[in-house]
Protein backbone atom coordinates (compact mmCIF):
# COMPACT_ATOMS: atom_id res chain seq x y z
CA UNK A 1 0.00 0.00 0.00
CA UNK A 2 1.73 3.43 -1.13
CA UNK A 3 1.79 6.09 1.03
CA UNK A 4 -1.54 8.47 -0.22
CA UNK A 5 -3.18 4.95 -0.12
CA UNK A 6 -2.65 4.46 3.56
CA UNK A 7 -3.24 8.19 4.39
CA UNK A 8 -6.68 8.10 3.07
CA UNK A 9 -7.54 4.53 5.18
CA UNK A 10 -6.37 6.73 7.97
CA UNK A 11 -8.96 10.03 7.54
CA UNK A 12 -11.71 7.81 6.21
CA UNK A 13 -11.28 5.40 9.97
CA UNK A 14 -10.10 8.65 12.12
CA UNK A 15 -13.85 9.77 12.14
CA UNK A 16 -15.14 6.48 13.01
CA UNK A 17 -12.99 5.85 15.65
CA UNK A 18 -13.55 8.84 17.59
CA UNK A 19 -17.24 8.49 17.35
CA UNK A 20 -16.75 4.63 18.60
CA UNK A 21 -15.12 6.81 21.35
CA UNK A 22 -17.33 8.95 22.20
CA UNK A 23 -20.19 6.37 22.25
CA UNK A 24 -17.91 4.62 24.60
CA UNK A 25 -17.38 7.45 26.59
CA UNK A 26 -20.87 8.42 26.54
CA UNK A 27 -22.16 5.08 27.36
CA UNK A 28 -19.49 4.82 30.44
CA UNK A 29 -21.39 8.33 31.77
CA UNK A 30 -24.61 7.24 31.45
CA UNK A 31 -23.54 3.68 33.74
CA UNK A 32 -22.08 6.25 36.06
CA UNK A 33 -25.12 8.08 36.20
CA UNK A 34 -27.51 5.45 36.63
CA UNK A 35 -24.97 3.78 39.21
CA UNK A 36 -25.08 7.14 41.18
CA UNK A 37 -29.32 6.92 40.58
CA UNK A 38 -29.59 3.61 42.07
CA UNK A 39 -27.77 4.57 45.10
CA UNK A 40 -29.65 7.62 46.03
CA UNK A 41 -32.83 5.61 45.25
CA UNK A 42 -31.29 3.34 48.23
CA UNK A 43 -30.67 6.61 50.17
CA UNK A 44 -34.60 7.33 49.50
CA UNK A 45 -35.52 4.24 50.41
CA UNK A 46 -37.89 4.33 48.08
CA UNK A 47 -38.09 0.41 47.80
CA UNK A 48 -39.66 0.23 51.81
CA UNK A 49 -42.87 2.55 50.27
CA UNK A 50 -43.43 1.20 46.59
CA UNK A 51 -42.68 -2.20 47.28
CA UNK A 52 -45.71 -4.27 48.53
CA UNK A 53 -45.11 -7.80 50.36
CA UNK A 54 -44.47 -10.28 47.47
CA UNK A 55 -44.94 -7.82 45.06
CA UNK A 56 -42.26 -6.76 42.32
CA UNK A 57 -39.77 -4.28 43.17
CA UNK A 58 -40.82 -0.78 42.63
CA UNK A 59 -44.07 -1.87 41.60
CA UNK A 60 -46.27 -0.27 44.15
CA UNK A 61 -49.31 -1.36 45.92
CA UNK A 62 -48.60 -1.21 49.56
CA UNK A 63 -50.62 0.36 51.69
CA UNK A 64 -49.35 3.05 54.10
CA UNK A 65 -51.80 3.94 56.85
CA UNK A 66 -52.18 7.44 57.26
CA UNK A 67 -54.32 9.44 60.24
CA UNK A 68 -56.83 10.74 57.05
CA UNK A 69 -57.21 7.26 55.34
CA UNK A 70 -55.07 4.30 53.61
CA UNK A 71 -52.66 5.84 50.94
CA UNK A 72 -51.29 3.17 48.20
CA UNK A 73 -48.26 3.38 46.60
CA UNK A 74 -47.60 3.72 43.18
CA UNK A 75 -45.99 1.64 40.41
CA UNK A 76 -42.27 3.90 39.51
CA UNK A 77 -40.96 1.40 37.45
CA UNK A 78 -39.58 2.18 33.67
CA UNK A 79 -43.60 0.98 32.33
CA UNK A 80 -44.86 3.32 30.30
CA UNK A 81 -48.61 1.95 30.95
CA UNK A 82 -48.12 2.33 34.22
CA UNK A 83 -45.88 3.47 35.89
CA UNK A 84 -43.09 6.71 35.24
CA UNK A 85 -41.86 5.42 31.75
CA UNK A 86 -43.15 8.45 29.83
CA UNK A 87 -41.95 10.97 31.89
CA UNK A 88 -40.31 13.68 30.99
CA UNK A 89 -36.72 14.79 33.53
CA UNK A 90 -38.95 17.81 34.36
CA UNK A 91 -41.95 16.32 35.08
CA UNK A 92 -39.95 13.68 36.95
CA UNK A 93 -38.40 16.52 38.98
CA UNK A 94 -42.01 18.41 39.95
CA UNK A 95 -43.49 14.98 41.44
CA UNK A 96 -39.94 14.27 43.20
CA UNK A 97 -39.35 18.08 44.60
CA UNK A 98 -42.93 19.72 44.37
CA UNK A 99 -45.16 16.20 44.38
CA UNK A 100 -47.11 17.29 41.18
CA UNK A 101 -47.70 14.10 38.80
CA UNK A 102 -47.45 14.20 35.27
CA UNK A 103 -50.79 14.59 34.86
CA UNK A 104 -51.04 17.77 36.90
CA UNK A 105 -52.40 16.21 39.97
CA UNK A 106 -51.16 16.16 43.45
CA UNK A 107 -49.46 13.72 45.30
CA UNK A 108 -49.95 13.45 49.25
CA UNK A 109 -47.34 14.22 51.70
CA UNK A 110 -46.57 10.50 52.65
CA UNK A 111 -44.48 10.90 49.78
CA UNK A 112 -41.74 13.16 50.78
CA UNK A 113 -41.53 15.60 48.65
CA UNK A 114 -41.08 18.08 51.05
CA UNK A 115 -37.68 16.71 51.93
CA UNK A 116 -36.92 15.61 48.18
CA UNK A 117 -37.44 19.03 47.52
CA UNK A 118 -33.37 19.75 48.96
CA UNK A 119 -32.47 16.64 46.01
CA UNK A 120 -29.96 18.91 43.50
CA UNK A 121 -30.72 18.71 40.24
CA UNK A 122 -27.38 16.72 39.41
CA UNK A 123 -28.73 14.03 41.94
CA UNK A 124 -32.76 13.95 40.18
CA UNK A 125 -31.18 13.66 36.87
CA UNK A 126 -29.19 10.63 37.89
CA UNK A 127 -32.64 9.39 39.71
CA UNK A 128 -34.55 9.70 36.69
CA UNK A 129 -31.97 7.93 34.74
CA UNK A 130 -31.78 4.93 36.75
CA UNK A 131 -35.70 4.83 37.44
CA UNK A 132 -36.52 5.26 33.63
CA UNK A 133 -33.32 3.10 32.03
CA UNK A 134 -32.53 0.63 34.57
CA UNK A 135 -35.47 -0.53 36.55
CA UNK A 136 -37.35 -3.14 34.96
CA UNK A 137 -40.93 -2.43 33.50
CA UNK A 138 -43.89 -3.60 35.77
CA UNK A 139 -46.86 -4.13 33.29
CA UNK A 140 -49.42 -4.74 35.68
CA UNK A 141 -52.42 -2.34 37.07
CA UNK A 142 -52.63 -1.80 39.83
CA UNK A 143 -54.22 -3.92 42.55
CA UNK A 144 -55.98 -0.99 44.63
CA UNK A 145 -55.28 2.89 44.10
CA UNK A 146 -56.14 5.74 46.52
CA UNK A 147 -59.38 6.69 47.40
CA UNK A 148 -59.42 9.02 50.70
CA UNK A 149 -62.65 9.70 52.02
CA UNK A 150 -64.14 13.55 51.85
CA UNK A 151 -62.71 16.37 51.74
CA UNK A 152 -59.34 14.86 51.78
CA UNK A 153 -60.17 13.25 48.19
CA UNK A 154 -59.56 16.94 46.99
CA UNK A 155 -55.91 16.66 45.46
CA UNK A 156 -55.73 20.61 44.68
CA UNK A 157 -56.07 21.34 48.36
CA UNK A 158 -52.37 20.10 48.08
CA UNK A 159 -51.60 23.34 46.25
CA UNK A 160 -52.57 25.10 49.61
CA UNK A 161 -50.70 23.09 51.68
CA UNK A 162 -47.42 23.50 49.26
CA UNK A 163 -47.73 27.21 49.44
CA UNK A 164 -47.61 27.15 53.34
CA UNK A 165 -45.18 24.47 53.67
CA UNK A 166 -43.41 23.69 51.04
CA UNK A 167 -39.61 25.34 50.77
CA UNK A 168 -38.85 24.15 46.89
CA UNK A 169 -34.77 25.33 46.59
CA UNK A 170 -32.05 22.75 46.14
CA UNK A 171 -29.85 22.26 49.03
CA UNK A 172 -27.01 24.55 49.14
CA UNK A 173 -24.02 24.06 51.11
CA UNK A 174 -23.03 25.84 54.11
CA UNK A 175 -19.57 27.12 53.97
CA UNK A 176 -18.89 27.42 57.61
CA UNK A 177 -19.24 23.96 57.93
CA UNK A 178 -17.07 21.10 56.55
CA UNK A 179 -17.71 18.94 53.66
CA UNK A 180 -18.68 15.74 56.02
CA UNK A 181 -21.38 18.10 57.93
CA UNK A 182 -22.59 19.23 55.03
CA UNK A 183 -23.13 16.00 53.32
CA UNK A 184 -24.40 14.45 56.36
CA UNK A 185 -27.17 17.09 56.55
CA UNK A 186 -27.92 17.17 52.81
CA UNK A 187 -28.58 13.06 53.39
CA UNK A 188 -30.46 13.79 56.52
CA UNK A 189 -32.94 16.50 55.69
CA UNK A 190 -32.83 15.47 51.67
CA UNK A 191 -32.89 11.74 50.50
CA UNK A 192 -32.80 10.13 54.14
CA UNK A 193 -35.67 12.14 55.21
CA UNK A 194 -35.30 11.07 58.41
CA UNK A 195 -37.50 14.50 59.64
CA UNK A 196 -40.75 13.00 58.26
CA UNK A 197 -40.69 10.28 61.28
CA UNK A 198 -38.54 12.13 63.59
CA UNK A 199 -40.31 15.10 63.49
CA UNK A 200 -43.35 16.06 65.19
CA UNK A 201 -46.80 17.43 63.25
CA UNK A 202 -48.27 20.60 63.35
CA UNK A 203 -52.16 21.12 63.01
CA UNK A 204 -52.43 20.85 59.03
CA UNK A 205 -49.71 18.10 59.04
CA UNK A 206 -46.70 20.10 58.24
CA UNK A 207 -43.19 19.58 60.28
CA UNK A 208 -42.89 21.41 63.71
CA UNK A 209 -39.40 22.78 62.11
CA UNK A 210 -39.49 24.40 66.14
CA UNK A 211 -38.97 20.53 67.25
CA UNK A 212 -37.26 19.07 64.71
CA UNK A 213 -35.92 15.38 65.47
CA UNK A 214 -37.73 15.65 68.84
CA UNK A 215 -40.05 12.60 68.47
CA UNK A 216 -43.08 11.83 67.10
CA UNK A 217 -45.96 9.08 66.54
CA UNK A 218 -45.35 7.66 63.56
CA UNK A 219 -48.39 4.64 63.13
CA UNK A 220 -47.85 1.89 65.18
CA UNK A 221 -44.87 3.06 66.70
CA UNK A 222 -42.75 6.53 68.20
CA UNK A 223 -39.99 7.07 66.18
CA UNK A 224 -37.80 8.95 69.18
CA UNK A 225 -35.99 12.11 69.96
CA UNK A 226 -32.49 11.91 67.99
CA UNK A 227 -31.19 15.61 68.86
CA UNK A 228 -28.34 15.27 71.55
CA UNK A 229 -30.18 15.89 74.28
CA UNK A 230 -28.95 14.21 77.75
CA UNK A 231 -31.73 12.15 78.78
CA UNK A 232 -34.43 12.55 76.15
CA UNK A 233 -32.39 12.21 73.25
CA UNK A 234 -28.92 10.04 71.28
CA UNK A 235 -26.26 11.85 74.05
CA UNK A 236 -25.95 9.36 75.68
CA UNK A 237 -24.52 7.38 72.24
CA UNK A 238 -21.22 7.44 70.90
CA UNK A 239 -20.45 8.66 67.35
CA UNK A 240 -19.18 4.58 66.84
CA UNK A 241 -22.56 3.17 68.61
CA UNK A 242 -24.51 5.49 66.16
CA UNK A 243 -22.92 4.46 63.40
CA UNK A 244 -23.19 0.50 63.93
CA UNK A 245 -26.79 1.35 64.94
CA UNK A 246 -27.28 2.56 61.42
CA UNK A 247 -25.44 -0.06 59.65
CA UNK A 248 -26.92 -2.76 61.67
CA UNK A 249 -29.92 -1.90 63.95
CA UNK A 250 -28.59 -2.46 67.18
CA UNK A 251 -26.26 -1.09 70.01
CA UNK A 252 -25.64 -3.80 72.41
CA UNK A 253 -26.95 -2.30 76.15
CA UNK A 254 -29.04 0.42 74.15
CA UNK A 255 -31.27 0.17 70.95
CA UNK A 256 -31.90 -1.84 68.26
CA UNK A 257 -34.22 -0.87 65.39
CA UNK A 258 -37.94 -2.19 64.46
CA UNK A 259 -41.38 -1.15 63.08
CA UNK A 260 -40.44 1.68 60.56
CA UNK A 261 -36.59 1.74 61.36
CA UNK A 262 -36.19 -1.77 61.18
CA UNK A 263 -36.86 -1.43 57.66
CA UNK A 264 -34.98 1.39 56.69
CA UNK A 265 -32.14 -0.33 58.15
CA UNK A 266 -32.14 -2.99 56.14
CA UNK A 267 -32.88 -1.84 52.68
CA UNK A 268 -31.36 1.89 52.85
CA UNK A 269 -29.30 2.97 55.81
CA UNK A 270 -27.17 -0.67 55.75
CA UNK A 271 -26.32 -0.30 52.52
CA UNK A 272 -25.20 3.26 52.22
CA UNK A 273 -21.09 3.66 52.42
CA UNK A 274 -19.35 4.10 55.63
CA UNK A 275 -18.46 7.68 54.49
CA UNK A 276 -22.11 8.96 53.91
CA UNK A 277 -22.93 7.11 57.31
CA UNK A 278 -20.75 9.02 59.16
CA UNK A 279 -21.09 11.78 57.63
CA UNK A 280 -25.06 11.47 58.68
CA UNK A 281 -23.60 10.69 62.73
CA UNK A 282 -21.47 13.74 62.61
CA UNK A 283 -24.65 16.20 61.32
CA UNK A 284 -27.17 14.54 63.97
CA UNK A 285 -24.90 14.89 66.52
CA UNK A 286 -24.43 18.43 65.71
CA UNK A 287 -28.39 19.52 65.62
CA UNK A 288 -29.81 21.68 68.48
CA UNK A 289 -30.44 19.59 71.85
CA UNK A 290 -34.95 19.45 72.50
CA UNK A 291 -35.50 18.15 75.92
CA UNK A 292 -38.41 17.06 77.26
CA UNK A 293 -39.53 15.74 81.18
CA UNK A 294 -37.13 13.02 81.24
CA UNK A 295 -34.56 13.05 83.89
CA UNK A 296 -32.81 9.97 82.92
CA UNK A 297 -31.10 8.64 79.95
CA UNK A 298 -33.23 6.30 78.33
CA UNK A 299 -30.46 4.17 77.79
CA UNK A 300 -29.89 4.18 81.32
CA UNK A 301 -33.20 3.05 83.01
CA UNK A 302 -34.20 -0.08 84.90
CA UNK A 303 -32.22 -3.08 85.69
CA UNK A 304 -32.24 -6.68 86.86
CA UNK A 305 -34.90 -8.48 88.21
CA UNK A 306 -36.15 -12.03 88.51
CA UNK A 307 -39.56 -13.13 90.62
CA UNK A 308 -39.30 -16.85 89.65
CA UNK A 309 -39.39 -17.48 93.43
CA UNK A 310 -42.96 -16.12 93.53
CA UNK A 311 -44.15 -18.68 91.43
CA UNK A 312 -41.63 -21.39 91.12
CA UNK A 313 -43.62 -24.74 90.75
CA UNK A 314 -46.57 -23.24 88.69
CA UNK A 315 -46.83 -25.68 85.52
CA UNK A 316 -46.57 -24.47 82.24
CA UNK A 317 -49.31 -22.51 80.57
CA UNK A 318 -50.09 -20.78 77.52
CA UNK A 319 -50.68 -17.32 76.84
CA UNK A 320 -54.37 -17.62 76.17
CA UNK A 321 -54.77 -18.93 79.61
CA UNK A 322 -55.46 -17.79 83.23
CA UNK A 323 -52.75 -16.46 85.01
CA UNK A 324 -52.18 -17.78 88.40
CA UNK A 325 -48.28 -16.13 89.02
CA UNK A 326 -49.44 -13.13 87.35
CA UNK A 327 -47.26 -10.72 84.86
CA UNK A 328 -44.13 -12.45 86.03
CA UNK A 329 -44.95 -16.15 85.01
CA UNK A 330 -46.42 -14.13 81.81
CA UNK A 331 -42.58 -13.00 81.53
CA UNK A 332 -41.35 -15.79 82.43
CA UNK A 333 -43.66 -18.44 79.83
CA UNK A 334 -42.87 -15.80 76.90
CA UNK A 335 -40.35 -13.80 77.77
CA UNK A 336 -37.28 -15.56 79.73
CA UNK A 337 -36.26 -18.24 77.25
CA UNK A 338 -35.13 -15.53 75.16
CA UNK A 339 -34.37 -12.23 77.29
CA UNK A 340 -33.51 -14.16 80.07
CA UNK A 341 -35.06 -14.49 83.49
CA UNK A 342 -33.26 -11.53 84.93
CA UNK A 343 -33.80 -9.70 80.91
CA UNK A 344 -30.43 -9.15 81.07
CA UNK A 345 -30.72 -10.64 77.36
CA UNK A 346 -28.35 -13.44 75.67
CA UNK A 347 -24.71 -13.35 75.94
CA UNK A 348 -23.89 -12.88 72.54
CA UNK A 349 -26.17 -10.11 72.81
CA UNK A 350 -28.41 -11.69 70.02
CA UNK A 351 -31.43 -11.28 72.17
CA UNK A 352 -31.37 -7.63 73.43
CA UNK A 353 -31.17 -6.16 77.48
CA UNK A 354 -34.54 -5.70 78.20
CA UNK A 355 -33.09 -3.13 80.91
CA UNK A 356 -30.79 -0.16 79.01
CA UNK A 357 -32.59 -0.20 76.38
CA UNK A 358 -34.39 2.70 75.00
CA UNK A 359 -37.59 0.52 73.81
CA UNK A 360 -38.98 0.90 77.55
CA UNK A 361 -37.42 3.96 78.40
CA UNK A 362 -39.14 6.68 75.70
CA UNK A 363 -42.57 7.38 73.48
CA UNK A 364 -44.51 6.48 76.63
CA UNK A 365 -44.46 2.81 76.19
CA UNK A 366 -45.40 2.87 72.71
CA UNK A 367 -42.34 1.03 71.19
CA UNK A 368 -42.36 -1.84 74.20
CA UNK A 369 -46.48 -2.37 72.75
CA UNK A 370 -45.71 -2.55 69.26
CA UNK A 371 -42.91 -4.73 69.80
CA UNK A 372 -44.75 -7.20 71.88
CA UNK A 373 -47.37 -7.06 69.41
CA UNK A 374 -45.45 -7.21 65.59
CA UNK A 375 -42.34 -8.09 66.78
CA UNK A 376 -39.22 -7.37 64.81
CA UNK A 377 -37.82 -8.82 61.88
CA UNK A 378 -34.57 -7.26 60.44
CA UNK A 379 -31.47 -8.35 58.02
CA UNK A 380 -27.94 -7.02 57.56
CA UNK A 381 -24.88 -7.77 56.95
CA UNK A 382 -24.43 -8.25 60.81
CA UNK A 383 -27.28 -11.27 60.42
CA UNK A 384 -30.82 -11.71 60.85
CA UNK A 385 -32.57 -10.00 64.12
CA UNK A 386 -35.64 -12.00 65.03
CA UNK A 387 -38.11 -11.74 67.58
CA UNK A 388 -41.95 -13.28 67.36
CA UNK A 389 -44.56 -11.08 67.42
CA UNK A 390 -48.06 -11.74 70.23
CA UNK A 391 -50.51 -9.73 68.11
CA UNK A 392 -52.15 -12.66 66.95
CA UNK A 393 -51.20 -12.32 63.14
CA UNK A 394 -50.87 -15.28 60.87
CA UNK A 395 -47.13 -15.81 61.33
CA UNK A 396 -46.84 -14.93 65.19
CA UNK A 397 -46.28 -17.53 68.11
CA UNK A 398 -48.97 -16.49 70.27
CA UNK A 399 -52.45 -14.05 70.55
CA UNK A 400 -51.78 -11.94 73.56
CA UNK A 401 -55.40 -10.15 74.89
CA UNK A 402 -55.43 -6.68 75.14
CA UNK A 403 -55.27 -6.78 78.93
CA UNK A 404 -52.35 -9.34 78.51
CA UNK A 405 -50.04 -7.08 76.83
CA UNK A 406 -50.98 -3.95 78.93
CA UNK A 407 -50.43 -6.52 82.21
CA UNK A 408 -46.78 -7.61 80.72
CA UNK A 409 -46.21 -4.11 79.45
CA UNK A 410 -46.23 -2.41 82.56
CA UNK A 411 -44.51 -5.43 84.42
CA UNK A 412 -41.80 -4.48 81.89
CA UNK A 413 -41.53 -0.62 82.41
CA UNK A 414 -42.05 -1.20 86.40
CA UNK A 415 -38.84 -3.57 86.84
CA UNK A 416 -36.98 -2.83 83.79
CA UNK A 417 -37.59 0.73 81.99
CA UNK A 418 -39.08 3.91 82.61
CA UNK A 419 -41.95 3.24 85.81
CA UNK A 420 -43.24 6.89 85.26
CA UNK A 421 -45.26 5.02 82.25
CA UNK A 422 -48.33 3.26 82.10
CA UNK A 423 -49.92 1.62 79.43
CA UNK A 424 -52.99 1.50 79.16
CA UNK A 425 -55.93 -0.88 76.73
CA UNK A 426 -56.64 1.82 74.97
CA UNK A 427 -53.26 2.36 73.78
CA UNK A 428 -53.34 -1.38 72.99
CA UNK A 429 -55.85 -1.09 70.99
CA UNK A 430 -54.75 1.91 69.26
CA UNK A 431 -51.23 0.53 68.50
CA UNK A 432 -53.00 -2.44 66.57
CA UNK A 433 -54.82 -0.01 64.57
CA UNK A 434 -52.46 3.17 63.87
CA UNK A 435 -52.12 5.81 64.62
CA UNK A 436 -54.34 8.31 66.73
CA UNK A 437 -56.08 10.71 64.81
CA UNK A 438 -54.72 14.28 64.34
CA UNK A 439 -56.71 17.04 65.44
CA UNK A 440 -57.30 18.33 61.65
CA UNK A 441 -58.87 14.86 61.16
CA UNK A 442 -61.22 15.17 64.07
CA UNK A 443 -62.26 18.72 63.76
CA UNK A 444 -63.11 17.60 59.68
CA UNK A 445 -65.03 14.43 61.05
CA UNK A 446 -66.91 16.36 63.96
CA UNK A 447 -67.84 19.11 60.81
CA UNK A 448 -69.35 16.41 58.47
CA UNK A 449 -71.12 14.88 61.06
CA UNK A 450 -72.75 18.50 61.78
CA UNK A 451 -73.06 19.28 57.73
CA UNK A 452 -75.39 15.44 58.39
CA UNK A 453 -77.31 16.72 61.38
CA UNK A 454 -78.18 19.51 59.77
CA UNK A 455 -79.60 18.44 56.27
CA UNK A 456 -81.69 15.77 58.50
CA UNK A 457 -82.69 18.27 60.41
CA UNK A 458 -83.71 20.60 57.14
CA UNK A 459 -85.08 17.22 55.70
CA UNK A 460 -87.24 17.18 59.20
CA UNK A 461 -88.88 20.46 58.81
CA UNK A 462 -89.91 20.70 55.13
CA UNK A 463 -91.69 17.49 56.00
CA UNK A 464 -93.41 19.02 59.02
CA UNK A 465 -93.90 21.83 57.17
CA UNK A 466 -95.43 20.29 54.39
CA UNK A 467 -97.20 17.91 56.28
CA UNK A 468 -99.08 21.58 58.17
CA UNK A 469 -99.71 23.11 54.38
CA UNK A 470 -101.45 19.72 53.78
CA UNK A 471 -103.35 20.40 56.23
CA UNK A 472 -104.65 23.77 55.97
Amino acid sequence: MNTFALIRVCVTALPIAVSALASAQDAAADDEEIKHGEYLAIASDCGACHTAPGGKPLAGGLPIESPLGTIYSTNITSSKLYGIGRYSLQQFSEALRRGIRADGAHLYPAMPYASYALLTDEDVKALYAYFTKAVPAVEEPPAKTTSLPFPYDLRFSMAFWNALFLEANPFTPDPRRSAEWNRGKYLVDGPAHCGECHTPRGFFMQQDRSRQFAGAVLGSWFAPNITPDANAGISAMGADELFRYLKFGKVAGKAQAGGEMGIAVQLSFSKLSDDDLKAIVTYVRSVPAIGDAETEARFAQGKPLTEVAKFRGVGAMSSSEALPGGAAQLFAANCASCHGIGAGGSRDNYFPSLFHNSALATGGGRNLVATILFGVNRSTADGLAFMPGFGGNATDIAAFTNEQVVELANYLLQHYGNAAYSVTPQMVEQVRSGAPKPLLAILVDVGKGLVCALVILLILWRIVRHSSLTRV
